[in-house]
């Protein structure tokens, strides 16, 4: 099945994926992005865990720790690190 990009902006990240990836086509380049995506996904762990691991290490911190970098933990816990 062809795969027909209509969207220019899509058509120029697709181009710029196939020479990153020296991928022979662009739907051979868009499908190594999306597999990707999709292999990322499926390695994070859940929300629950994430939110789980982030709750017992501010616990574990405690309120009142001077050295606690408020910015910090924020940012990791957004994914922002």
């Amino acid at each position: 099945m062809p795969l027909y990009v209509r969207d220019e902006r899509v058509n120029q990240l697709a181009e710029q994926a196939q020479k990153i990836l020296k991928a022979p086509t662009k739907t051979d380049a868009i499908r190594q992005a999306l597999e990707r995506v999709v292999e990322a996904d499926e390695q994070r762990p859940p929300l629950a865990e994430r939110l789980e691991k982030i709750k017992q290490r501010y616990q574990a911190m405690g309120s009142d720790d001077p050295d606690f970098d408020q910015e910090a933990f924020l940012d990791e816990m957004w994914g922002d690190t």
